[in-house]
């Protein structure tokens, strides 16, 4: 049976991950990272696949002064990936605003209650897609955006509720959060 999915509320975890800067592998708390901080992490399948590569991680690049302009510090993106490959995607799209943040084991998809398993895809298990908002001080999130009717081995992959213009329509008539 999978964790349920976190919720407005709730605590977000504490994760530790490993990332590769200049050639070394570097192992980062993201709560240390997100302190004193609003954040917002967005969740998805995989790097280098279509919606993910053409629409959610531009998006959110394309669209980061409007996040600062609304009190998010940071936004990371997270995928069931290794550093190597996340890296790799953020390079070849020219990311230089949104924060590579790997789970390559799933540790943090498994957490929040988003491991969901793409075997019919060839996927093996996966994040499902999401965007959650957070206060780093509290370690609180603020709000969760996610996909609807997460479940495993689906076909489709609705990108509907995550999509960077939603999070940004939500904290344009939220703007105490």
């Amino acid at each position: 049976m999978s964790k349920p999915m976190i919720a407005k509320g709730d605590k977000f975890p504490l994760f530790n991950y490993l990332d590769r800067k200049a050639g070394e592998f570097v192992k980062i708390s993201l709560n240390d990272e997100m302190k004193g901080k609003k954040v917002l992490i967005f969740g998805l399948p995989g790097a280098f696949t279509p919606t993910c590569s053409s629409k959610q991680l531009p998006g959110y690049e394309s669209l980061h002064n409007k996040f600062v302009e609304l009190g998010v510090q940071n936004i990371y993106c997270t995928s069931v990936n290794d550093p190597f490959t996340m890296n790799a995607w953020f390079d070849i799209n020219d990311v230089q605003n949104v924060r590579s943040l790997p789970d390559g084991n799933g540790d943090l998809a498994q957490s929040l209650g988003m491991f969901v398993s793409k075997r019919n895809l060839n996927f093996g298990m996966r994040s499902w897609r999401y965007a959650i908002l957070v206060d780093g001080d509290t370690s609180t999130v603020i709000e969760v955006f996610a996909e609807p009717e997460k479940r495993d081995m689906a076909d489709d992959d609705s990108y509907v509720v995550s999509t960077p213009e939603a999070v940004l329509k939500w904290l344009q008539a939220n703007p105490q959060n």
